[in-house]
This record gives C-alpha cells, sequence and structure tokens, in this order.
C-alpha cells in the first residue's frame, strides 16, 4: 500500500487551499438537494450523499488524532504510531447520522485541524510516524493525504449532485 493512496487527487499542488475550501465546498454541494437525494445511494453497496459527508467528517475526527499523535511524541521517544482503521466498519452505523451534523462536525474539525496546521513549523512537517498498513511517512504526508482525499469526494459528490433527482 502506498503512503498516500490519494496523491494522485491532490497532483503536487499545496494541500492548505484545498483543505481551506472544502467545507464551503459541501455546503455549496448540499444545500439544495432534497431529502430524497441525499440519503438514496446511487447503487446497492454505494455510499449516498449523507453517507460521504458523514464519512469525511468521520475521517476528519482520526486526522485530527493523527496529526496531533505525530507532534506529540517527545523528542527522546521513537516516532509515533498511528491507528489504522476500517471505513467499511465505521459506515455500517451511518444510517442513524444525518447530514446536517455531519456536516457541522466537519466544519468544526477542519477549522479546529488548520488552526493546529497555522502552528507547524517546517521541522514538524518532516516528523515521521507509522501507519502499520502504509508505512513510515511524515507529518506532512497525512496533510497531503488529507486534501486528496476531499478532491475524491468532492469528486464523487460532483457526480452525486449533478445527477438529476
Amino acid at each position: 500500500m502506498e503512503l498516500n493512496p490519494y496523491a494522485t487527487y491532490l497532483n503536487g499542488y499545496d494541500p492548505i487551499p484545498v483543505l481551506t475550501s472544502t467545507s464551503e465546498r459541501l455546503h455549496a454541494l448540499t444545500a439544495n438537494l432534497s431529502g430524497a437525494q441525499i440519503n438514496t445511494p446511487p447503487a446497492p453497496g454505494k455510499w449516498s450523499i449523507c453517507n460521504i459527508v458523514t464519512h469525511l467528517a468521520d475521517c476528519e475526527l482520526v486526522f485530527a488524532f493523527r496529526l496531533r499523535q505525530t507532534l506529540a511524541v517527545r523528542p527522546d521517544q521513537p516516532h509515533a504510531i498511528i491507528q489504522p482503521f476500517d471505513q467499511d466498519a465505521w459506515a455500517q452505523r451511518y444510517a442513524v447520522y444525518h447530514i446536517e451534523p455531519a456536516l457541522a462536525l466537519f466544519q468544526a474539525m477542519r477549522n479546529w485541524n488548520l488552526l493546529f496546521l497555522a502552528t507547524v513549523s517546517q521541522d514538524d512537517r518532516h516528523r515521521p510516524t507509522t501507519h502499520p498498513e502504509r508505512g513510515t511517512m511524515t507529518l506532512w504526508t497525512i496533510v497531503e493525504t488529507m486534501a486528496g482525499h476531499d478532491i475524491n469526494h468532492l469528486q464523487q459528490l460532483d457526480r452525486l449532485t449533478a445527477q438529476p433527482a
């Protein structure tokens, strides 16, 4: 497994503008949709728009912890090992979630993470951490993964919201 499976989405661009604009894009894409459009999967076994936004909120929680865990290791200690998770296992509970709180959580956590990232130095960007499935990476790889992940799901939402109701 590659260190950043979403690198092609980011395509070498600065991740911070992507991270900064995603919340607004999510609100714009979902603002005028009906409940049926938001909650109906496009095909059996596929995620609905609400499921995708809920997944983004879940991931933002995970990314928040990974970023902080990476920088919280004392200099005299080995680097952190970040915890992978099974997104499909988490998604099994998505039926109880609604889009409004998912959007609110994503926006709050993303703003919180952007404030945290504003404190990151050049040395911090190179701080190593290990993902058990992907290998040893840097804090900045996590940031780039976040942005690429955003782009991937925003493209999905673009396609889903472009379909007629």
